[in-house]
């Protein structure tokens, strides 16, 4: 990692310390992103964004949620959710249709083949996760990570442009 940074250079305006810190986080948020993709394609035929989706449901009665509401929970654009649930619908992975309470909103349901295709992604993908990443971290240092990133969730939350999801309180 370069030490020092040319005048008006963007990483000019952080400390050393600071900067090492945005890149450690940066190199890990890549190469994480890509090898679980990679992990979910090869072993269980789904994209991480696949995955994404299907575990937020999981997490309300019935695998069921507002469009809106899993856009927050997983941090996309609607519109982004919106064609990618299209994709998955046509995988059979989720039922979209107008929700019950307000024809206005759509609600995306996790169907069958969606709770299947999860049921068979996990084992390997929380194998992965723990291999690649939990087993890198002593004991201690999975309380004071998982601490740190909550409170980094949460600025990100207080300064960001989504509501905080109903399952982040």
């Amino acid at each position: 990692m370069p030490r020092d940074f040319e005048p008006g250079s963007p990483f000019a305006l952080l400390s050393g310390g600071e900067t090492a810190v945005w890149y450690a986080y940066m190199k890990v948020h890549l190469r994480l992103e890509y090898e679980l993709n990679r992990q979910l394609r090869e072993d269980s035929g789904i994209s991480l964004a696949d995955y994404h989706v299907l575990v937020a449901l999981t997490s309300e009665p019935g695998g069921r949620m507002r469009v809106t509401d899993l856009a927050i929970r997983i941090g996309w654009e609607r519109s982004r959710l919106s064609h990618h649930l299209k994709r998955m619908r046509e995988r059979e992975l989720v039922e979209t249709g107008a929700n019950p309470d307000d024809r206005r909103a759509v609600d995306v349901v996790l169907s069958e083949a969606g709770w299947e295709t999860l049921r068979q992604a996990t084992p390997d993908h929380v194998e992965f996760v723990r291999e690649a990443f939990l087993d890198a971290l002593e004991p201690g240092e999975m309380a004071r990570l998982a601490t740190s990133l909550e409170r980094v969730f949460d600025a990100l939350v207080e300064r960001g442009s989504l509501p905080r999801p109903a399952d982040h309180p």
